[in-house]
């Protein structure tokens, strides 16, 4: 299954920044948490904030 997800701006990072290019670039890859599932909109809110440190 191919889903998108999204990793709104305030779970990129813990703190506060204007832009996402201030700490990623397109094609970066990433770890991610998924922080919920939307069936009906078919949405997956994501972040990268909450990743384990070990992870």
């Amino acid at each position: 299954v191919h889903q998108d997800g999204l990793v709104h701006i305030s779970q990129i990072c813990n703190r506060y920044i204007r832009h996402p290019s201030e700490v990623l670039s397109v094609g970066d890859i990433v770890n991610v948490v998924v922080l919920e599932v939307d069936e009906k909109k078919k949405r997956i809110g994501l972040s990268i904030k909450q990743v384990p440190p070990d992870a």
